[in-house]
Order: structure tokens, then C-alpha cells, then sequence
């Protein structure tokens, strides 16, 4: 079964008084279990398509399917349930919450999904540790590199398993060796837990890791690589 399936969607945008396509008639499909890279200058569309992925932004037509799931014409509520249940985000910003330390942040989305104190304390070492954060778990995001909060991010992303996970520039603040660190957690995450991953990125080092590397240009699909990760 594939993890998403966009079928001939389109995305338009007013600025000032032109339209600008930011995807025009784009249709994917992408396998469980896949690691891929969407690569496109900027204004590409390549953050459109993920953000339409993850039901943060709906297309104007056509369909997105997550897990077999439509999801494009969802309500806020039901897109907001199913982002919770079944997608993890990495953002280029971390977007960490400043007064919580790492395993409050990482316990936040379980929260959210009504797991109890005991087992979001024991999921959140558990993961912290996985991602090579032990011993820092009750550090601040202000208390971090930009590294370790990165990883915080991640480990936030993974922590409830969700089949799905997105990540917008994820390398962007990030310097050469600590992105190499990432991507190589991200297929490491990829392997052992069998999650999905598109990633949107301009770095060339990032594309590298993918296994499929999905090209943009102007909101349309240019090529589409199988390629055997670094």
C-alpha cells in the first residue's frame, strides 16, 4: 500500500495581481517504508507539495491520500486528528516549545493524545536516547545547540510511530557535519521503524541519503530518480 498518493492536484496563489502555480496537475505516489527527497529552487513548490502532505494546506483540486486515507476534503478537526495520529513534522525552525525541556517537549504530542504520565516519561527516555540525547533530557531548548534541538524535534516527530513523517529544510541551520548526523539518524529512524519520510530540500548533501529523489520546477514534477542512498 502506498504511505501518500496525490492524484493531479493543483495549488494557486495570488501575489499582488498574478497567479503563481505552485503546483500544477502534480501526481505521486510514494510506497511505505520510502525515503524521498522533493528538490526544487525556491519557489519550486516542493513546500507546497509537503505541506499538502501533511494537510496544512489544501489543493485546489485533485486528491491526497495518507494511508490509503483521503484526506483533502477533510474537516480542520478530522485533518488535526489524523496529523496527530498518523504524521510526524520536522520543521527548518525546530519549533520548540522555550519552557519546556527536551522530554517535556517530547512528551507534548502524547500528551495531546492522552497517554498517560508513566508511559509518556518512559517513551520519551526511551526515544531521547535513540536519537543520542541521553543525559540532556531536562536541558531547555535555549540550553542546546542548534544540533540537539534539532533532535529534540526529531525525537518528537517519531516518539508515538507515526507512518508518516515530513520535514521541511531540515539541515537548513544546520552545519555540514551535524546535518550528516541527521540524515544519518533519519535512515537509521527509516530502517529499523520502517517510517516514511519526504524531506524537502535544496542541499545536495541531503538528496544524497534518499532513495528516490523527486525534482520541481515551477509547481510540476521534472523527474523522479530512483537512486541508491549515501
Amino acid at each position: 500500500m502506498n504511505a501518500v498518493q496525490c492524484v493531479d492536484i493543483c495549488k494557486t496563489y495570488l501575489q499582488g495581481d498574478q497567479e503563481i502555480k505552485a503546483l500544477d496537475h502534480v501526481s505521486i505516489d510514494i510506497a511505505e517504508g520510502g525515503f524521498v527527497c522533493l528538490s526544487a529552487p525556491s519557489g519550486g513548490g516542493k513546500t507546497t507539495l509537503l505541506n499538502a502532505i501533511g494537510g496544512l494546506d489544501i489543493p485546489d483540486s485533485g486528491e491526497v491520500y495518507v494511508g490509503g486515507e483521503r484526506i483533502d476534503n477533510l474537516s480542520k478537526g478530522d485533518l488535526a486528528d489524523l496529523r496527530l495520529a498518523k504524521i510526524g513534522f520536522v520543521f527548518q525552525a525546530y519549533n520548540l516549545i522555550p519552557v519546556l525541556t527536551a522530554r517535556e517537549n517530547v512528551e507534548f504530542v502524547m500528551q495531546v493524545q492522552g497517554v498517560s504520565a508513566n508511559a509518556r516519561r518512559q517513551k520519551s527516555m526511551a526515544i531521547l536516547q535513540e536519537v543520542g540525547l541521553e543525559g540532556l533530557e531536562d536541558r531547555r531548548p535555549a540550553e542546546m545547540s542548534g544540533g540537539q534541538q534539532q533532535r529534540v524535534a526529531v525525537a518528537r516527530a517519531i516518539v508515538s510511530n507515526p507512518e508518516l513523517v515530513l520535514a521541511d529544510e531540515p539541515t537548513a541551520n544546520l552545519d555540514s557535519r551535524t546535518s550528516s548526523e541527521l540524515m544519518d539518524l533519519f535512515t537509521e529512524l527509516n530502517e529499523t521503524h520502517a517510517t516514511t519520510f519526504v524531506v524537502a530540500t535544496h542541499d545536495k548533501r541531503v538528496m544524497a541519503y534518499a532513495k528516490r529523489l523527486i525534482k520541481m520546477l515551477d509547481g510540476r514534477i521534472v523527474d523522479d530518480i530512483q537512486q541508491k542512498a549515501a
